[in-house]
């Protein structure tokens, strides 16, 4: 069984970030080994989350377990999403090394750091910290629209705009939060090709569709599917969730698929360029 090892927050009462990941991983038959950056009771969102950062010597303790397990040499991929402090992007900057001198494991960075309507949503030193060292040593970038436009310092208005941040970041990217008219959909840009997927916007969505299509795109990326083909079943995935969320501010367990590829309910769009 393929493992993938998850840097991010952990949080009880949310299917959101890493523990949303490493549910949607295990679902598919990937086995995921979460090391949370942070512990809550709830989505911040609503409220005081409760819980608090995990330190990062903590973290270290158990990358030190996970490592000595023989693991790392084990690994599909790696996922880095939440940080709350410098420090912790740092050691996962230093774990990133270590589990590719171990084996071939692919790196998939999530740069959570805000999105349009709140701004930035985490301190501005883990921000600089994502952008500086994390970013760089990805083989996959996995930003929103608004994360996108940050690291780049360029308009995100359309899709155009889009794929000229892409190309900016000078590596693979998977945009979420691509906005056109009334659809919705996912941006995926390589040096050989442009790929955009959209569906018509849900009235609402649930909190944690991005770490969910992340989990998607790097499932099939260990599995050593084609992209065209883990872009469909990403994007298809996703917006199956959020009609399966059923207007609920929060993915269910149910939501999560439990295959790549399934027959969606909703009609997914799909431009090659």
């Amino acid at each position: 069984m393929p493992r993938v090892l998850i840097l991010s927050s952990y949080v009880a009462s949310s299917r959101v970030g890493g523990g949303a990941q490493a549910l949607a991983l295990a679902r598919l038959g990937i086995e995921p080994i979460l090391i949370p950056t942070v512990l809550f009771g709830r989505h911040p969102g609503h409220g005081p989350p409760g819980g608090a950062a995990v330190a990062v010597e903590t973290m270290a303790a158990m990358l030190d377990g996970v490592e000595a397990q023989g693991l790392f040499t084990s690994l599909g991929a790696v996922i880095t999403g939440h940080f709350s402090s410098p420090e912790q992007v740092a050691l996962a900057v230093r774990t990133i090394e270590r589990a590719r001198a171990a084996g071939s494991a692919k790196i998939v960075v999530d740069p959570i750091m805000g999105d349009e309507r709140p701004g930035l949503y985490i301190q501005g030193p883990v921000a600089e910290a994502l952008a500086r060292t994390l970013v760089p040593a990805a083989d996959l970038v996995a930003p929103n629209a608004w994360e996108l436009g940050r690291l780049t310092g360029l308009p995100v208005a359309n899709a155009h705009q889009m794929l000229a941040a892409a190309r900016r970041l000078g590596k693979p990217v998977l945009v979420s939060s691509v906005r056109s008219g009334d659809d919705l959909g996912v941006l995926y840009v390589d040096d050989r090709s442009v790929w955009l997927g959209s569906h018509a916007a849900a009235p609402s969505a649930p909190n944690g569709v991005g770490d969910l299509l992340t989990a998607l795109f790097t499932a099939g990326m260990v599995e050593g599917l084609p992209v065209p083909e883990t872009f469909r079943a990403a994007v298809s995935g996703v917006a199956e969730a959020v009609l399966a969320a059923g207007g609920a501010p929060e993915l269910s367990v149910e939501a999560m698929p439990t295959q790549l590829f399934a027959s969606p309910r909703v009609k997914v769009e799909l431009f090659h360029g």
